[in-house]
């Protein structure tokens, strides 16, 4: 078995298109994000992605039906009112290793550049460290012009955030394009605790999205998802203030 195999559905024909990545990551804001997207856009899938780089399993669904762990691109073509032609990419999980990590990158971004991808975006969670109500997104991106073309669509810039520089696919994308294939990269991470699925931070990030795109869509399937995920966040706030009694008003606030 070769170290990653891209089988293709249909190789759509594209012009001045833009990658949006959304692969499993802190909240797993990036996937809820482009999976949301997807969804809501009909985005049709175009090829599946199989590496020795992902763990060594399958996913079996509630019917008992299995699936080797993938990666998945899709495409639409004319969103917006720019008529932009979008590629995306999300799956279950990420490279195992940093050398894992690059080649996957790599390939993508080779399949994008054939697709005439000439803008990425990548999109995922910025951990706060305690839970957010209400998710800010911050940025980064490859050009100066494009961090004043975010600015004013409201994402936040800032030497202290991520002070650790971005890990994972979404960084690499930004780096490799930029570096390797000639693509102008941005970044979009929501706020989020980083313990929970965070369906608030997703939506926060797809609204700063579909304004650069000019597309109007539904956020109702994450509005309910984040109705969830607040009952069980307020459980959890519920639990630390009854630890904080018992341990005589020390301040346990923050989730360990």
């Amino acid at each position: 078995m070769d170290d990653i195999i891209v089988d293709f559905i249909e190789k759509p024909e594209l012009e001045n298109a833009v990658l949006i990545e959304g692969l499993p990551g802190v909240g797993n804001v990036g996937k809820l994000a482009v999976e949301h997207l997807i969804d809501e856009i009909d985005a049709e899938k175009f090829a599946e992605i199989h590496s020795l780089h992902f763990p060594p399993q399958v996913l079996v669904d509630e019917d008992g039906l299995s699936k080797l762990v993938n990666n998945r691109m899709y495409y639409k073509k004319g969103v917006g009112l720019d008529d932009i032609d979008l590629v995306f990419l999300t799956g279950d999980y990420q490279g195992m290793t940093p050398q894992g990590q690059y080649q996957l990158t790599d390939r993508i971004l080779s399949i994008s550049k054939e697709l005439g991808v000439e803008t990425v975006f990548s999109l995922g969670g910025y951990s706060h460290g305690d839970i957010v109500d209400k998710p800010e997104v911050l940025g980064a991106a490859t050009t100066s012009e494009k961090i004043e073309e975010m600015k004013q669509l409201g994402v936040k810039f800032s030497e202290e955030h991520p002070s650790s520089g971005i890990i994972g696919a979404s960084g690499l994308l930004l780096g490799l394009g930029d570096k390797l294939y000639d693509m102008t990269g941005i970044c979009l991470m929501g706020e989020t605790s980083g313990y929970f699925v965070d369906p608030g931070a997703a939506r926060a990030v797809l609204k700063k999205l579909m304004k650069y795109l000019g597309e109007e869509i539904s956020y109702e399937k994450l509005d309910e998802k984040a109705e969830e995920v607040e009952e069980l966040t307020s459980k959890v706030k519920d639990m630390g203030g009854m630890q904080q009694q018992e341990a005589g008003g020390e301040d346990l606030s923050y989730i360990g």
